[in-house]
């Protein structure tokens, strides 16, 4: 018999299964324990582009039971709405189709059990509207994926010992002055698209960099990634919602919840805690 579900709604994006940066065993760790009503697959589910550039693409035992999860959960009652990425493109030809109880869709307007309206997109229709010379942008890529890497090593060492998760490149582009150049203009983007279709907000994925706040009355959430940060948002039965990372802990509360009241909790201690050499394990 299928549990009864805890949260109204689960927002999730860039999983990037087929790959070995995939973290399939923390986010099913998550949804064993967060049961929503509706499930937002927020792009990038699977990342179509490495897994043809690879003679193997790397879809193991985790990544195999997450699936099968996640369809259990659509033959079980969840509504699973599967919104693809860039990564996962070719997907959207199937856009107004459902397959196996999961709803395919270009974007979607989700309305709160509080009323508010918010728009839901993977993201990367805002990739030109950052503007930096093209060597940045090329030397930026590799090092992107250079720190993949390097913590794709480290998260396999930190498990042999036994460690909780951390992300050494999360932490590294915290401090990266054109990462929060390249997160403000997606998010001024993304504003400016809500103002623009009259929402109350904006949830999406794409650029790996988790945020919730509130700017000139308009919610945005970056739900943030299942490789590096391991985070999702969620919405309460009250319509309250929460940025929580695998063990679904808060990181960061509703700028805007129910009650009007603005919580303790916010974006910029969040950042600062996770810097702290003792705040990176949490759970």
């Amino acid at each position: 018999m299928a549990q009864r579900p805890n949260v109204r709604t689960l927002f999730i994006s860039d999983l990037h299964l087929g790959t070995p940066d995939a973290q399939a065993e923390l986010l099913l760790h998550l949804l064993r324990r967060v049961r929503p009503e509706r499930l937002y697959l927020v792009g990038d589910v699977f990342d179509l582009i490495v897994m043809k550039r690879r003679a193997i693409s790397v879809f193991d035992g985790q990544q195999q039971r997450l699936l099968r999860h996640v369809l259990r959960l659509a033959r079980t009652g969840c509504e699973v709405i599967y919104i693809p990425g860039n990564h996962d493109a070719a997907m959207r030809t199937f856009c107004g189709e459902r397959f196996r109880s999961v709803e395919v869709m270009r974007d979607a307007v989700h309305v709160t059990r509080d009323g508010r309206r918010l728009l839901i997109s993977h993201g990367d229709e805002f990739d030109g509207h950052y503007k930096a010379p093209k060597w940045k942008l090329v030397v930026g890529e590799i090092a992107l994926h250079s720190m993949r890497r390097a913590n794709r090593w480290t998260v396999h060492a930190r498990r042999r010992l036994g460690r909780p998760y951390w992300s050494l490149s999360a932490a590294l582009k915290r401090r990266s002055t054109s990462v929060k150049q390249f997160a403000d203009a997606f998010r001024r983007s993304a504003l400016e698209r809500a103002h623009r279709e009259g929402v109350d907000g904006y949830v999406g994925g794409h650029i790996h960099i988790p945020w919730f706040g509130l700017s000139e009355g308009v919610v945005y959430c970056n739900d943030g990634d299942w490789v590096e940060n391991c985070t999702a948002l969620v919405e309460e039965f009250d319509g309250r919602l929460r940025l929580v990372d695998w063990t679904n802990t808060t990181l960061v509360d509703d700028p805007q919840p129910p009650s009007g009241e603005r919580e303790k909790t916010e974006m910029e201690s969040w950042l600062a805690d996770a810097e702290e050499p003792g705040g990176e394990e949490r759970g």
